[in-house]
């Protein structure tokens, strides 16, 4: 029963700040949050893919946003983790503050063909639904996973470089950081897309992830939610099985 109570712990709404797109304000206090991606009973037993649900949580726990994904069936089964999507982020009121929308492309995502649009993977970040604030971009590569940040005016902010290897399975216990850099010169890292162990069950018998996402707590709350979309990217990119 406690720990049913913990879960269902909310994060106090914070008030409205000028110029911050409506929803976002709970960023402005944040330097970290924790997405954590729900087991879906009907996918477990037929290893037919659902649509992926996350809860988004401060340090604390507490609940600030909850997503959940749009596609079609089809797309799911066929398609698997190359399917497109829209991933509608709401906040504790039940608004939706935040849309990210990821194409559906055929051929892409091979790391060394991502110097062009057509093979590259990206998601375009919207908030408040209809004004775009950013995108993530999967970028070309020789091998580690590399993405670059962009800003509402498409001006490259941040560049996330994954590990030369992700693992995938129960006996893998490790966490795999895509960390976030600067893209100038000095390349300093300022935080990380952190895909953690779930557990031995969960990480055997689910595709379910839990992910950290570190950033400084003084960025633009813009940027932090367009970070929150490389976890997705990331997620369905290296962690999505398709075991149909």
């Amino acid at each position: 029963m406690a720990q049913q109570q913990q879960q269902q712990q909310w994060m106090q709404m914070p008030q409205s700040i000028p110029g911050c797109p409506p929803g976002l304000e709970y960023f402005t206090q944040l330097d970290q949050v924790l997405v954590h991606q729900q087991i879906e009973l009907f996918e477990v037993l037929t290893s037919i893919e659902t649509k992926n649900r996350f809860v988004i949580k401060n340090s604390l726990g507490q609940q600030c946003y909850y997503a959940y994904e749009e596609s079609g069936l089809c797309m799911r089964i066929c398609c698997g983790p190359n399917r497109g999507f829209v991933m509608h982020v709401v906040d504790n009121a039940g608004r939706e503050v935040i849309r990210m929308t990821r194409e559906f492309k055929c051929c892409a995502g091979c790391c060394w063909c991502a110097n062009n649009n057509h093979c590259a993977f990206h998601i375009t970040v919207e908030s408040p639904v209809g004004t775009h604030i950013g995108t993530i971009k999967q970028a070309q590569s020789c091998w580690i996973p590399n993405y670059t940040i962009l800003d509402e005016n498409d001006k490259a902010i941040f560049k996330i470089e994954g590990p030369c290897c992700v693992c995938q399975g129960p006996c893998c216990t490790c966490d795999f950081p895509f960390n976030i850099k600067t893209i100038d010169g000095a390349e300093t890292t300022v935080g990380s897309v952190t895909k953690q162990w779930s557990g031995l069950g969960r990480e055997m018998f689910t595709d379910a992830t839990n992910f950290s996402v570190t950033f400084p707590k003084d960025l633009d709350v813009k940027l932090k939610a367009v970070l929150l979309g490389a976890t997705f990217l990331i997620d369905i990119m290296f962690f999505e099985r398709n075991n149909n």
